[in-house]
């Protein structure tokens, strides 16, 4: 159990979302967002991933939904286009409870801890899908390259995987994540990969 059940993060928002083991390639090019890496790379700020909410009021801060997941910048590089290219890999996931606006933009979230996730089915159940994941893995170089060390026995490593991928609706996307609840992920992901 954590000593302090809150934590301070900065957000990024994306149209994307990224869940524990999970790793993600990003251009960062914003003077906010280019604060927020330097700072997390100095050990001065913690960053969270979060989902857009494109119905939302952005000036009341309402356009971000509430499930974030921190990461940590594990690599970085100066890209073609002289744009700052970083990797992240995820950690735990997070409640956003409020947000503030920095001058420069930048919101910052007070944000929860969320209970780790339990697998509760039964182990060879993910075997299907986990097997799919596998297959487009090795369709596209660029995943392998990027998650060096691919977890296809892990049930929730490959479930997080499949809910990064899939192009559902952020709501609903949402709301898979708000309910944890592992077995209807697997069903829905099982209909939708057959």
């Amino acid at each position: 159990m954590l000593k302090d059940p809150t934590i301070e993060l900065a957000l990024f928002p994306l149209s994307a979302h990224i869940l524990p083991g999970g790793r993600m390639q990003l251009r960062i090019f914003e003077r906010r967002y280019i604060r927020m890496v330097r700072e997390a790379c100095a050990g001065r700020m913690h960053f969270g991933i979060c989902m857009l909410n494109n119905k939302g009021d952005q000036e009341r801060n309402q356009h971000i939904y509430p499930i974030s997941t921190m990461v940590e910048v594990i690599d970085f590089t100066v890209l073609e286009d002289g744009l700052l290219g970083i990797t992240v890999e995820a950690g735990r996931c997070v409640r956003i409870e409020s947000i503030r606006t920095e001058p420069d933009g930048l919101r910052i979230g007070q944000c929860r801890w969320v209970d780790e996730w339990k697998w509760d089915a039964q182990p060879q159940s993910i075997q299907p899908i986990g097997q799919k994941l596998r297959e487009i893995f090795q369709r596209f170089p660029e995943m392998n390259n990027l998650h060096t060390d691919p977890r296809f026995d892990d049930p929730l490593w490959v479930l997080f995987r499949w809910l990064e991928m899939l192009p559902v609706d952020a709501g609903y996307k949402q709301s898979l994540l708000q309910e944890k609840d592992c077995r209807k992920i697997l069903r829905f992901l099982t209909q939708l990969v057959d």
